[in-house]
């Protein structure tokens, strides 16, 4: 009776130990080794380095119980009629490890086409549309290489999934063309999340998202607008946020007639300078810009340029700069005159 204790100990107990050890063992290589590639991709310049480590990582502990899993399977005895079972948890283990890096491939794909289309800035937007079509393209594949392992044959299914499709695209017509209209959009670089922009219809705000089937814009006062893709494609659209430039910002001023110019111009230009080096949203490329245009009816008038990184960034420009500006010309006594009129009263002669 001891000897089949000590025998089914021996014939489960090496098994257990196996898939213990690598527990333990994926804990370590977690703990330690990718913490410390962590910490030394943390000083690299790349950032694709972290991407891949933080795709991993979640995983690393599943694939060495998998990994140790199956060692345990193939080395255990027990009678014949339990070979079936063997071969069922061979191939239950091999789909959760497909479905596993399928899943950590796809977060490291995405993870580096976000990393990549950032740097692009207007060449190839990040959006939720391309990050779909990734993760699509990586879990066909998955998916494709689960039925291989099954055994099941997979060209029937592609012929399938064929001439289904021609059904679809029939039947999902306009579906598609926003589809495609948000391919051209995104590519063609018309508008981008980001952009504030104005369409020929009259809406205007923030694109804030494209997806599969819309664009969707924040108006100013925190309406969303949706826009079908094929509809924004085919509009008119003012782009205020192009990628070229940054957008000039002009400010009229008026001063009296009695006013010393040089001197206007030269606080004037004191005060946009101090402006354009204070706030993080005047573009550091081009200095501010000061201008005389013409005599008014009531005052010299000139112009203050500066350049603001988007549109939407000029109106806090233009609130600090008047607010700095006629504190400064108060303490100058630099004088902002009202519109004059000289009324001449001619009395009726009888």
């Amino acid at each position: 009776m001891l000897d089949k204790i000590l025998d089914q100990i021996i014939v489960w107990g090496n098994p257990i130990l196996v898939i213990f050890i690598g527990i333990f063992t994926g804990w370590i290589t977690k703990k330690y080794i990718h913490k410390r590639l962590s910490s030394l991709a943390g000083k690299t310049k790349w950032q694709g380095d972290d991407v891949i480590l933080n795709s991993l990582e979640p995983h690393i502990i599943l694939w060495f119980f998998l990994a140790f899993f199956s060692i345990a399977i193939d080395n255990i005895i027990l009678p014949e009629f339990f070979d079936s079972y063997k071969q069922y948890l061979s191939t239950i283990i091999l789909v959760i490890l497909i479905l596993s890096i399928t899943l950590s491939i796809s977060k490291m794909l995405v993870g580096l086409f976000n990393l990549w289309a950032e740097k692009q800035g207007q060449g190839f937007p990040s959006t939720t549309m391309f990050t779909n079509f990734v993760y699509i393209i990586v879990w066909g594949i998955g998916v494709m290489i689960i039925l291989d392992s099954l055994k099941i044959a997979i060209t029937p299914i592609l012929t399938a999934l064929g001439i289904g499709g021609l059904a679809i695209s029939l039947a999902l017509k306009e579906t598609l063309s926003d589809i495609f209209s948000g391919l051209h959009i995104l590519l063609s670089g018309k508008v981008q999340p980001g952009d504030f922009a104005e369409l020929d219809s009259g809406e205007r705000g923030y694109i804030t998202n494209i997806t599969w089937r819309n664009t969707t814009m924040l108006e100013r006062t925190n309406n969303v607008i949706n826009i079908p893709n094929s509809r924004l494609s085919s509009a008119i659209i003012k782009n205020y946020d192009t990628r070229e430039s940054s957008f000039s910002v002009r400010i009229p001023v008026g001063v009296s007639y009695d006013s010393d110019l040089e001197k206007v111009a030269q606080v004037t230009q004191e005060v946009a300078d101090n402006v354009a080096k204070n706030l993080d949203i005047c573009s550091k490329n081009q200095d501010p810009v000061v201008r005389f245009f013409e005599f008014g009816d009531s005052s010299v008038n000139l112009k203050v340029y500066f350049k603001a990184e988007k549109y939407g960034d000029q109106h806090s420009i233009i609130d600090v700069f008047i607010r700095r500006l006629h504190k400064r010309y108060d303490e100058e006594g630099i004088d902002i005159p009202y519109p004059i009129r000289t009324l001449i009263h001619k009395n009726a002669t009888k």
